[in-house]
C-alpha cells in the first residue's frame, strides 16, 4: 500500500510546537489548499448567474453549501488523520476491483470537469486583463504545469504560502468590489431565507452546490492532512482533529465570503439595474466599470479571476494524483499527470469555443459544475461509511448525531441531482426526433448509475473491508551461496518492496558475503513526501517503515549486518545524498524493466541517478 501524496507525507513537524498559536499554525494549511476549490472560476459563473437572475435570493444556497462543505471536509480530514489513508485508498480497501475502477473513472470525470472550469476561468481572466484571444489564453494555461512542478520541488509549506497569497488577493479584490457596489444590506439578509424562485433557479442552485462541495476536494483533504507529523497517541490524534477543524472553519468561511461577495456583486450591480441575463464572466467584467463608476472594478475582477484559476488548478492536479494512486495503486510522474489532466480539459474547451464561439463559455462553466454535483454522491457516501466505522476509525468514529447530519446532506444532494437528471432526460425524450436512441443509451446509463449508488450505500453494511496486501520480506527468495573471497565491504542496496528486491539483494550478497556491511535504502515518493519531506505522517510511511525494519530483522537473523535509511521525495535526488554522505563501495538497484513509453510515464530513476553518485552502480533486472 503506497502512502498518500508520498512526496510530502509527514513533512511538516508539529511536535516541537508545544502549545498556543504556534501549535495551531503548524497545522494550518491543508484546508487553504482545499478552500481554493470553493472559489474557483466555476463558482464565479454560477454565482454571477444566480445573482444577476435572482438577486440576493440564492444567498441561502451558498450558506447551506458552505455548512455542508464544512461538515464533509471535516469528515474527510478525520479519515486521513485517524486511518492515515486517503478516501481513494479507503475505497480500494472496501469495494471490489470493478467497482473501484468505476469510482475512479467518475472521480476523474469530476476532476476533468473542475479543470475545465479552471482553464476557462484563467483564459477569460487573461483575455480580460491583457486582451489576448480566448483560444490563445486557453493554450497559455498549459504553462502552469511548470509552476506546479516548481512549487512541489520547493516543499508544501511554500506551496501553501503561495496559495494563501492568491486567496488574499482574491479576498482583497472583492472587499473593494463590495465598497464600489454598495449592496442593500437588508435584502442581503433576506437572501439568507430559503426560497427557490423558479425551476431555472433550481438548476443554478444545484450548480452552486456542485461548485461549492466538490468531490475531488474530499479526496484532496483526506490526503493533505497526512502531511503533518504529530504524536499518534489518542491525545495527539484528538488534538490534530481539533486543530484541523479550526483550519477548515477559517479557510471555508473565507471561501464563503468570496462566493457571497461575487453573488452580491452580481445582484447589486446587474439585477438591481434590470440586467437579468448577465451569466457570462466577460459580460460581468464589461459592465462593472460603467455601472460602478471606477476603472479599478474590472481590473480587480480580472486579477482575482486569474488568481482563482491558478490556485485551483494546482490543487486539482494534486487531487488527480491522489485519486489515481489511491484507486489504481498507480504512480506516474507529476509532470505527465499534470499534462494529461490539462489536455483533457483543454481539448473540449478549444472545440466548443471554435464551434460555438466565446459566448458559450459561461454555459460551459455552469455545466462543468453540474457535472461535479452529479459525482458528489459517489464520494460522499463512501466517506460517511468510513468515518462511521468503529473498527476502521479506532474509536474516533463520528457520533450518531453527526452521522444523521451527514446522511441528511447526502440525501439532499442525491435527491437534487436525481430530480435534475430526471428533468433533463424527460426534456430530451420530449424534444428528440429519435427518442428510441435515448431509451437504449441514456436511460439504461442513468439506471446503471442509480444501481451503483445503491450498491455503495448498502455494501459496507453487509461486508467487511478487505485488507490490501503489502509486499512482505518473508516472501523473498534469497539464494545466497558463500564464496571464498569478497572485495566489497560496504554495500548500499535500494529497495522498493517489490519483487525486484530479490534480485538486488541476492546480487549484493554475492558481492559482499556475510562479513560486509549492508545499508538498505528506501525512498517514500508520494506527493506528500515530495512536498513535506520527512515530516509526513500517513499510512504509507508507517507501512514502509515497518517493512524496512522487517527486512532488517529477517536478514539480520540470517547473519548479515544490516542498516537502514528511509528517505522522502524523489529517489534520484534522495539516494545520491545518502550515497555521497556515506562510505559505500557500490550501490545495487533492482529494476522493473520499463522501456519506451513506460519510462516516460513512470520515470527512470537509474538514468538520473548514475550521474549524481561517485561510486559504481550495479543495475539488476528482476
Amino acid at each position: 500500500m503506497t502512502r498518500s501524496l508520498d512526496e510530502v507525507n509527514q513533512s511538516v513537524a508539529t511536535e516541537h510546537k508545544k502549545t498556543g498559536f504556534r501549535k495551531i499554525l503548524a497545522f494550518l494549511g491543508p484546508a487553504y489548499l482545499v478552500s481554493v476549490g470553493y472559489m474557483d472560476p466555476g463558482n464565479w459563473a454560477t454565482d454571477i448567474a444566480g445573482g444577476s437572475q435572482f438577486g440576493y435570493s440564492l444567498l441561502w444556497v451558498l450558506l447551506m453549501s458552505n455548512l455542508m462543505a464544512l461538515l464533509l471536509q471535516s469528515l474527510s480530514a478525520r479519515l486521513g488523520i485517524v486511518t492515515q489513508r486517503d478516501l481513494a485508498q479507503a475505497s480500494r480497501e472496501t469495494y471490489s476491483k470493478g467497482i473501484n475502477y468505476i469510482l475512479y473513472f467518475l472521480a476523474e470525470i469530476a476532476i476533468a470537469a473542475c479543470d475545465l472550469a479552471e482553464v476557462l476561468g484563467m483564459a477569460i481572466g487573461i483575455n480580460l486583463l491583457f486582451d489576448i484571444p480566448l483560444i490563445e489564453g486557453v493554450l497559455i494555461t498549459v504553462l502552469d504545469t511548470f509552476l506546479l512542478l516548481f512549487l512541489i520541488n520547493k516543499g508544501i509549506r511554500k506551496m501553501e504560502a503561495f496559495i494563501i497569497v492568491l486567496v488574499v488577493i482574491i479576498g482583497f479584490s472583492f472587499v473593494f468590489e463590495m465598497i464600489f457596489a454598495e449592496p442593500e444590506l437588508d435584502k442581503v439578509m433576506y437572501g439568507l431565507i430559503p426560497s427557490i424562485p423558479s425551476s431555472a433557479a433550481l438548476y443554478i442552485a444545484i450548480g452552486i452546490i456542485g461548485a461549492t462541495v466538490m468531490p475531488h476536494n474530499l479526496y484532496l483533504h483526506s490526503s493533505l492532512v497526512q502531511t503533518r507529523k504529530f504524536d499518534r497517541s489518542p491525545a495527539g490524534i484528538k488534538q490534530a482533529l481539533k486543530y484541523n477543524f479550526i483550519d477548515s472553519t477559517i479557510a471555508l468561511n473565507l471561501a464563503f465570503f468570496v462566493n457571497a461577495a461575487i453573488l452580491i456583486l452580481a445582484a447589486a450591480t446587474f439585477y438591481r439595474n434590470g440586467m437579468f441575463q448577465v451569466a457570462e464572466i466577460q459580460d460581468a467584467h464589461q459592465f462593472l466599470e460603467p455601472l460602478l463608476g471606477t476603472k479599478w472594478a474590472p481590473i480587480l475582477f480580472a486579477v482575482a479571476l486569474i488568481a482563482a484559476g491558478q490556485s485551483s488548478t494546482i490543487t486539482g492536479t494534486l487531487a488527480g494524483q491522489i485519486v489515481m494512486e489511491g484507486y489504481l495503486n498507480l504512480r506516474i510522474q507529476p509532470w505527465v499527470r499534470r499534462i494529461i489532466t490539462r489536455v483533457i480539459a483543454i481539448v473540449p474547451a478549444v472545440i466548443v469555443i471554435l464551434i460555438y464561439g466565446e459566448s458559450v463559455t459561461g454555459k460551459l462553466l455552469i455545466l462543468s459544475q453540474v457535472i461535479l454535483s452529479l459525482q458528489l454522491g459517489f464520494a460522499i457516501i463512501p466517506l460517511i461509511h468510513f468515518v462511521s466505522d468503529k473498527t476502521k476509525m479506532k474509536g474516533f468514529h463520528i457520533s450518531k448525531t453527526t452521522q444523521f447530519a451527514a446522511w441528511i446532506i447526502a440525501l439532499i444532494i442525491v435527491s437534487l441531482n436525481a430530480k435534475l437528471v430526471y428533468d433533463e432526460i424527460t426534456s430530451w425524450l420530449e424534444s428528440a426526433s429519435h427518442p428510441i436512441i435515448l431509451w437504449l443509451t441514456v436511460v439504461p446509463l442513468a439506471f446503471g448509475f442509480l444501481a451503483l449508488l445503491l450498491y455503495i450505500v448498502f455494501k459496507p453494511f453487509i461486508a467487511r473491508a478487505k485488507s490490501i496486501e503489502n509486499h512482505s520480506p518473508h516472501h523473498l527468495k534469497l539464494e545466497y551461496i558463500p564464496k571464498e573471497t569478497y572485495n566489497k565491504k560496504n554495500i548500499a542496496i535500494s529497495v522498493d518492496f517489490s519483487k525486484a528486491d530479490e534480485a538486488a539483494l541476492n546480487n549484493a550478497f554475492e558481492l559482499g558475503g556475510i562479513d560486509a556491511q549492508y545499508t538498505l535504502i528506501h525512498v517514500v515518493e508520494t506527493v506528500g513526501a515530495l512536498m513535506y519531506g520527512g515530516h509526513v505522517d500517513d499510512h504509507e510511511t508507517t507501512i514502509d517503515e515497518k517493512l524496512l525494519l522487517e527486512y532488517k530483522e529477517m536478514l539480520s537473523q540470517k547473519g548479515f549486518r544490516i542498516a537502514t535509511e528511509l528517505g522522502f521525495g524523489k529517489p534520484n535526488n534522495v539516494i545520491p545524498k545518502v550515497i555521497n554522505a556515506g562510505n559505500f563501495d557500490i550501490l545495487v538497484m533492482g529494476t522493473h524493466g520499463h522501456t519506451g513509453l513506460k519510462d516516460i510515464l513512470f520515470g527512470t530513476t537509474v538514468d538520473k541517478l548514475r550521474h549524481k553518485i561517485s561510486i559504481p552502480l550495479l543495475i539488476v533486472k528482476k
